[in-house]
């Protein structure tokens, strides 16, 4: 049984056991992974592979060895920085079904498109999709801002086509199809985003049965939707919420509400800040998660996991590996300083200027090469009166083996005048007095 299937209350946080107690798990999970193993390509067992790409380099070129290297059983996965920088992959641009991984591309277009407080009405063809929902009735009447909640906390395909049908209608007033309106649009945002190995046919990730057909993605796809997705403050509360109420009105004109829990286990533990999950038999058991410690930002995804605690012990892995393996460099302010000197001034009313540090560069490195990390600082040669303060003079740079990781500007700390004709004498004039005196 997919996920998908799993009533919301079933899956709750509270009745998850933790990675600590997965002993106690094991059977079902042994038995998710003999449902899904026709349908998921998978490596047998957890594996060490010196081919999996490190920051753009496969591990053996770089001359990492196995024991610095995540040790995970997925044949697709993916960290990334908050910047896009790939940290490590594997299989990261294989294209494959990602499930209702799908739904982070449904609520980019959402918040894109719509105002939180516009209300929606759930169609017969939302309230009959089935699967994982949210309990939406036909005729319900809720808010959109209710509605991503309902899509993105416990994955609800209802949620899904009421909101596809909605903002497919706002994009295009005049379409019969708006939910296929919608899709095209999911398809062109995710090019947009620079996602060339997606194709989306729905907007909840559903593909078997009557949804059945060729959408994929890829991890590293998934990795830019997400980033995409945490850019939105809305978006960013839904999916840090373990779980959520929504209001709505019946076609009767009744308020009630419903309860709703996440499936990401991972919410809350270690500095993670929110994710999507995913499942089919085709796609295996998914995740794409969000974590942030010590200032740095981390997306993790894993894709075609066996079962689901796979899923989340991989994922757990994977932001570890980051998290220990790479750092943000970044150079003392003393250090910069030290390297400073007046840069000279042809025609001003003062001879030179001092550069001031605004921003200091930084940059995520591998641990390793921390101490390969040069600080580089380059000024003009000369200015040109006037110059104002502000003015670009120079670049502060961190440097690795002649690469430039990072650079940011040095500026004139001051307003140097040009020197006019009555102020050169007047300086001339003093200046022999001075003499004289």
């Amino acid at each position: 049984m997919p996920e998908e299937t799993i009533p919301s209350k079933a899956k709750s946080v509270k009745s998850l056991t933790s990675f600590a107690k997965r002993s106690a798990q094991l059977a079902a999970g042994f038995a998710c992974a003999i449902a899904l193993t026709a349908g998921v390509p998978t490596v047998a067992g957890a594996q060490v592979l010196t081919t999996d790409d490190v920051c753009g380099k496969t591990a053996d070129v770089r001359g990492i060895t196995t024991e610095n290297l995540p040790d995970i059983e997925a044949t697709n996965a993916l960290v990334m920085g908050k910047d896009g920088t790939v940290y490590y992959g594997r299989g990261a641009d294989e294209q494959v079904k990602i499930a209702s991984i799908t739904k982070v591309m449904t609520a980019i277009l959402t918040v894109e498109n719509c105002k939180m407080d516009e209300k929606v009405t759930v169609s017969n063809a939302a309230a009959t999709v089935g699967n994982s929902t949210a309990g939406l009735l036909e005729g319900d009447e809720l808010t959109v801002e209710q509605a991503l909640r309902g899509l993105m906390t416990p994955s609800g395909n209802d949620a899904a086509i009421v909101l596809a049908e909605y903002v497919g209608k706002k994009i295009d007033p005049k379409t019969k199809d708006a939910e296929a309106t919608f899709v095209k649009a999911m398809n062109e945002r995710a090019k947009k985003l620079g996602c060339t190995g997606t194709l989306f046919e729905n907007p909840h990730g559903l593909d078997f049965d009557e949804w059945a057909g060729d959408m994929h993605s890829t991890a590293h796809d998934v990795a830019l939707m997400m980033q995409e997705a945490m850019k939105n403050d809305t978006i960013r509360e839904v999916v840090a919420s373990e779980d959520s109420w929504i209001e709505v009105t019946g076609a009767d004109g009744t308020d009630h509400s419903h309860s709703m829990d996440t499936h990401n286990v991972l919410l809350g533990q270690d500095g993670n800040i929110g994710g999507k999950t995913g499942t089919t038999d085709d796609a295996g058991c998914c995740v794409c998660a969000v974590a942030e410690r010590d200032g740095m930002t981390l997306i993790a995804v894993i894709l075609g996991a066996p079962d689901s605690d796979t899923r989340f012990e991989e994922t757990k892995q994977l932001l570890d590996y980051g998290f220990s393996s790479f750092m943000i460099y970044q150079p003392q302010q003393e250090e910069v300083q030290a390297q400073l000197t007046p840069v000279p001034v042809v025609c001003g009313a003062q001879t030179e200027v001092l550069p001031q540090v605004g921003e200091l560069p930084k940059a995520v490195v591998r641990r390793d090469e921390a101490e390969e990390i040069e600080v580089a600082v380059e000024l003009v040669p000369e200015l040109q009166a006037p110059v104002l303060q502000g003015d670009s003079i120079g670049t502060v740079s961190l440097i690795r083996q002649g690469e430039t990781l990072s650079q940011e500007p040095l500026t004139a700390s001051q307003t140097v005048e040009r020197m006019t004709f009555a102020k050169s004498l007047k300086a001339l004039l003093r200046g022999l007095a001075q003499v004289q005196g």
